[in-house]
């Protein structure tokens, strides 16, 4: 499914609401009676066990399946399996004529989950979305005094400093004023870390001296209630029967079983143990597509696997070496053995399917011989040492890290540079790399919003260096274009100013990317309603059992 359309329709869509000041809205008001849910229960074969349930901490897909698409709402949410964004909590809102103030009207009637460890006493309301979004800008929060923790995406995207105010004008209205015109801000209020909390659970939690439950007990609004989770092994979900939008939840229960070996995945999807299974093996897309009992949708992947160099490490932060480690790989031969036919060399930083791409871009060619004359014109004659980091799990952008990391260890050998491959459990791995521990180390990304910034803020911005950034790459020719992107809603403009940007990122090689995979998604054949999401995290929205 080609992303490229849909996705400029969301940021065009976003520009004219935007310099209109113009109003939204879809959903009426919600449904307050209980739904009868089918006795039915869904198995998901998981590859990988969430850090916590708290979306705002997190940055990767593995906590946005298990929290944020099943437990959580947002303000405003993308379309199930789209990138179109729509009403979510909030039913409609308004954009000011100068682009600075966004007044949401909040939906009535959505119920916050009743677990044994929580009863809400009311409803959501104003109060809800306010301590959100002040949790994470004001670090006098109560709740962020009670329970410290960091924030990657809402200082990746520049928002700890653009989010001015977040005001509550009465119960079921709330009014957020930025410091500078974002381009990006509706579709980023789409996003997990946005994830509405309740206000009451927090003061509950904070009364008890628990706050830190927040991120093991989750509370939400959204379509499944959490019940248990056992890590490395299970986590047990309950629809949700007061779910606000009808005909969402489609299943009674709804379990992740958490593997880490994909061929044990499939064995459990080809037995029926787990209807839904994630990322399977490249080598096994045939023979999954070939049984009778399974289904395979799969898409063009809104995704990128890269090498990151921290350029606060040396000798990472001399440019000739980077330029000298890039052009020794050889990403041809990645593709083959890596992606063995369901990916696509990548060049710039983000996929060819994003609006600003620049096709006239190319990559330095294979050659060890001229590595090699880098390095020493760098003072590295005889190469160096390094460690080179590969991810325990796997992703689409990157379906067998291990074996990248052995071939660029190969590539590199050849220019004399000795690296020692690392690995980490995967919330580890992640949570060192935020810390900039690693040399250099293979990451990725899929998309989050559709926006350029969302690629070129995230991973490469000033702001985003103790998140996202994992080049530890702050530049400031090439962060000054991203902000100025940011704070216009100039289409041309945006375009010329990312466009600047890439070729600055080609002359500065602070990561190399590597690749964009197709995503193949396996199904068992009496699943209907499951749609692939082109941000990566796997979503039960409308999914059930036939």
């Amino acid at each position: 499914m080609p992303v490229c359309r849909p996705l400029f329709a969301v940021r065009l869509t976003s520009l004219i609401i935007t310099a209109a000041g113009g109003a939204y809205a879809l959903f009426g008001g919600s449904s307050s009676e209980a739904a009868e849910l089918p006795a039915k229960t869904l198995v998901y074969c998981s590859d990988a066990s969430p850090a916590g349930f708290d979306p705002a901490q997190y940055t990767t897909s593995v906590e946005f399946s298990a929290a944020a698409y099943t437990v959580y709402n947002r303000l405003v949410e993308f379309e199930h399996g789209g990138t179109k964004v729509e009403p979510g909590l909030a039913q409609s809102w308004e954009i000011s004529d100068d682009g600075l103030v966004y007044t949401f009207h909040l939906r009535h009637g959505v119920k916050f989950h009743t677990t044994s460890y929580f009863k809400p006493t009311r409803e959501f309301n104003a109060d809800d979305v306010v301590l959100t979004f002040e949790r994470m800008r004001d670090p006098a929060n109560a709740l962020r005094v009670a329970y410290p923790a960091v924030f990657p995406y809402f200082n990746d995207l520049g928002l700890a400093k653009n989010l001015a105010k977040v005001e509550k004008l009465d119960p079921y209205t709330v009014r957020m004023t930025l410091n500078s015109v974002s381009a990006p801000f509706l579709s980023e209020l789409a996003m997990p870390f946005a994830s509405i909390l309740s206000a009451e659970y927090a003061e509950q939690l904070i009364g008890a001296g628990k706050a830190a439950d927040l991120n093991r007990y989750p509370i939400g609004t959204g379509p499944f209630i959490f019940h248990s989770y056992e890590k490395d092994a299970t986590i047990r979900f309950d629809g949700n029967p007061d779910y606000w939008k009808p005909g969402v939840v489609r299943v009674g229960k709804l379990v992740f079983e958490i593997s880490t070996d994909p061929a044990v995945r499939e064995q459990k999807l080809k037995d029926n143990e787990c209807q839904v299974m994630s990322y399977p093996r490249p080598a096994d897309i045939a023979s999954l597509s070939a049984d009778p009992n399974l289904q395979m949708p799969h898409q063009v992947g809104f995704n990128l696997g890269f090498l990151a160099y921290n350029t606060t490490h040396k000798p990472l932060d001399n440019v000739d070496v980077r330029r000298a480690l890039d052009m020794a790989i050889d990403k041809q031969a990645i593709i083959k053995s890596v992606y063995q036919g369901a990916g696509q060399a990548a060049v710039n930083p983000m996929p060819p399917t994003q609006w600003s791409y620049d096709a006239s871009l190319k990559d330095a060619p294979l050659d060890p011989a001229r590595a090699k004359a880098l390095l020493a014109k760098a003072g590295y004659p005889e190469g160096f040492e390094l460690t080179l980091w590969a991810m325990p799990v796997q992703r689409p952008y990157n379906p067998n890290a291990r074996l990248m990391a052995e071939m660029i260890q190969a590539d590199w050998a050849k220019i004399g540079v000795r690296a020692k491959i690392t690995t980490y459990e995967w919330g580890e791995y992640v949570k060192r790399a935020h810390a900039g521990e690693h040399d250099a180390m293979l990451i990725g990304l899929t998309g989050d919003n559709g926006d350029p910034d969302n690629w070129l803020g995230v991973l490469l911005g000033c702001s985003a260096v103790h998140g996202s950034n994992f080049a530890k790459w702050c530049y400031k020719p090439f962060d000054d274009l991203i902000v100025k992107a940011r704070e216009t809603n100039d289409m041309a403009e945006r375009v010329k100013l990312y466009t600047q940007a890439q070729h600055i990122f080609k002359q500065q090689v602070p990561f190399t990317p590597i690749a964009h995979s197709t995503v193949y998604q396996p199904l068992r054949k009496n699943v209907v309603g499951f749609k692939i999401d082109p941000f990566g995290p796997t979503q039960f929205w409308n999914v059930g059992l036939r």
